[in-house]
């Protein structure tokens, strides 16, 4: 398992996620429908958040922008049809500024260098709860990983 500073993750969900390159994701649209689009996405491990790039202006950018709250799907970039394995994720598109615009942009960039010619903003997904499943792993195998809720005292 790895640790990050809030959460335990295993690490085999974090090894697969680092290691693909494409999400399907789900937003809602100002009509309450689904609305889901694909992109290139970068991980950060630490904080369990997932970068892509688009333009605000976009149908998906201005859905977004309305309701925050999206899911989405990873598979592996290279399929084998005999082995499931992917992961299903649920999470909020959260505002970044400053020091978190700075390291959205620059974690998206370093892997995929070619989107610094590309227009567009890095926006950022805290991901809430991940499940994975894995059948080269056991049949039907799944993990779950889910963000531990903060508490306050006071």
């Amino acid at each position: 398992m790895c640790k990050s500073k809030k959460t335990i993750m295993y690490k085999e969900i974090l090894d697969f996620m680092e290691n693909q390159t494409c999400a399907s994701i789900c937003c809602i649209d100002q009509h309450g429908k689904p609305y889901c689009f694909n992109c290139y996405y970068a991980i950060h491990a630490d904080d369990v958040y997932l970068y892509f790039k688009s333009s605000p202006d976009t149908y998906h950018g201005i859905s977004i922008q309305n309701n925050p709250i999206v899911s989405g799907t990873i598979l592996p970039d290279k399929l084998n049809k005999l082995i499931t394995k992917g992961i299903q994720f649920t999470g909020t598109v959260i505002s970044a500024d400053g020091i978190s615009a700075i390291t959205a942009s620059s974690s998206y960039h370093k892997k995929y260098p070619v989107g610094l010619l590309i227009p567009g903003q890095v926006f950022t997904i805290r991901i809430e709860t991940i499940k994975m499943t894995d059948s080269s792993l056991g049949f039907g195998k799944k993990l779950a990983w889910k963000r531990a809720e903060e508490i306050s005292l006071q």
